[in-house]
């Protein structure tokens, strides 16, 4: 198990330019219960729980975690990619190996350790690995569960993301934050309940792309328009109007007298 070895300024530079780049790539952010989740972060120590779909879900996490949330933020990660990429392990990113049980419950009890006092908030992302957004079930695994049952002050928050181009240029990104779980003693239980809670969020995202209670998301941050872009789009289509376009008329045929004239004309 790899440790977190957090670095303040650190930390502060990175959620920077996390921030940065989700700004400059989506044109959107919307939100569900984030007003509820920051109230919970205050009263508790959060353990979020979350599908993981894209390259793009650890830095949201760490955005949500610290400029939407307000929270000291830590995640759970693969130790091959924590390897890989090291300097997550700055921002409060710990390494497990998925495939060795005794490294797990390192991982496991390093998470119940961090989850001590209210504004602490550990990300896991339970289906271990990147997985499409409408597969089903998530098919989460059980440490998630038995971090939450081992937590006694954490609060288990079930948050669903989705990354979704529509009628604009750029993508927007998709959060919705449920209500928080009961505890569960048994892992089981606990495993099953935050998948079902992760899949009923990712449902009411579903929804809300068809229409269906779109209002309840908040929009958090708007990119504004391009305005080279637009000032373009708006003289190309001026030019291409069907009637700029108009093809030039033909010219009338020659009479019978101008023909033999022209012919005339034109002997040597």
């Amino acid at each position: 198990m790899i440790p977190a070895r957090k670095v303040s300024w650190f930390n502060t530079w990175f959620s920077g330019h996390a921030r940065s780049r989700i700004q400059a790539t989506f044109g959107e952010v919307r939100a569900q219960g984030l007003d509820r989740a920051r109230a919970l972060a205050k009263e508790a120590p959060l353990l979020v729980v979350s599908n993981h779909t894209s390259w793009w879900d650890p830095l949201v996490a760490m955005h949500v975690s610290t400029h939407l949330l307000g929270t000291d933020g830590y995640a759970m990660m693969d130790a091959k990619n924590l390897r890989r990429l090291p300097f997550f392990s700055l921002v409060g990113a710990f390494g497990v190996d998925l495939d060795k049980p005794a490294d797990g419950a390192l991982g496991m009890r390093h998470a119940a350790r961090l989850l001590d006092t209210p504004g602490k908030l550990v990300w896991v992302y339970p289906q271990g690995q990147e997985r499409p957004v409408t597969e089903r079930p998530l098919g989460f695994r059980p440490g998630s569960a038995e971090i939450a049952r081992v937590s006694r002050k954490a609060r288990t928050l079930p948050v669903g993301l989705r990354y979704e181009f529509g009628g604009t240029e750029r993508p927007t990104l998709w959060l919705s934050f449920g209500e928080p779980l009961p505890a569960e003693r048994d892992t089981a239980k606990g495993r099953a309940a935050q998948e079902e809670a992760v899949e009923a969020e990712l449902v009411r995202i579903e929804r809300a792309l068809r229409g269906e209670g779109a209002a309840g998301f908040e929009v958090v941050f708007r990119a504004a328009p391009s305005r080279v872009g637009g000032v373009l789009e708006v003289m190309l289509a001026a030019m291409t109007r069907p009637w700029v376009m108009r093809a030039p008329k033909a010219a009338p045929p020659l009479s019978a007298g101008d023909a033999r004239r022209k012919a005339t004309s034109s002997r040597p």
